[in-house]
């Protein structure tokens, strides 16, 4: 069998996973230690981002065509690629929080929702909350104007309360 053969599948698998993206980012890993990759690798995973090593010339061959060939410029050295379905902030904001803590770890370039966002811009998108969170401050921001209606409600409740009482003590 001859290596395209062999390398095909592998080009097709990179491919497949960044058809439907919504975030594609890539990462310089040179410098980690395998502890420090191994907890990188395990916080992408419960956040539903997919982070692996590929060669660069098999990311090179699946990007050709896509949004993601403006990485290829970036495509030299020790690079991987953080890869998410379905939240577009997530892999530039884990990558962004694990980067702080471990100086090793160096954001490169992404594909958010089809846009090349270079160093700057991924580190822009990593500033911004989780879709749940954006959801939480929304249903807060709603429910603030109710509470607080509510609580002076009670408070003038409370006080003709206290005022009746007052009344027939006075006679």
């Amino acid at each position: 069998m001859a290596k395209v053969e062999l390398k095909q599948p592998i080009v097709e698998e990179i491919a497949n996973n960044i058809k439907d993206a919504q975030a594609v980012v890539l990462v310089d890993y040179s410098g980690l230690t395998v502890e420090q990759d191994t907890i990188l690798r395990k916080e992408l995973r419960e956040s539903g981002v997919q982070y692996k090593v590929y060669k660069n010339t098999l990311m090179r061959r699946a990007f050709e065509g896509t949004p993601c060939a403006d990485l290829d410029k970036h495509l030299h050295g020790t690079n991987a690629i953080a890869i998410s379905a379905t939240d577009a902030t997530a892999p530039a904001r884990i990558l962004a929080k694990f980067a702080k803590q471990y100086p090793a770890l160096e954001l490169v370039a992404g594909i958010v929702e089809g846009n090349y966002n270079d160093q700057a811009g991924i580190q822009a998108l990593s500033q911004i909350p989780s879709r749940e969170e954006l959801l939480g401050k929304l249903l807060g921001s709603i429910q603030s104007p109710i509470t607080n209606f509510a609580r002076v409600l009670n408070q003038i409740a409370e006080q003709q309360g206290e005022g009746a009482a007052e009344a027939p003590a006075a006679e």
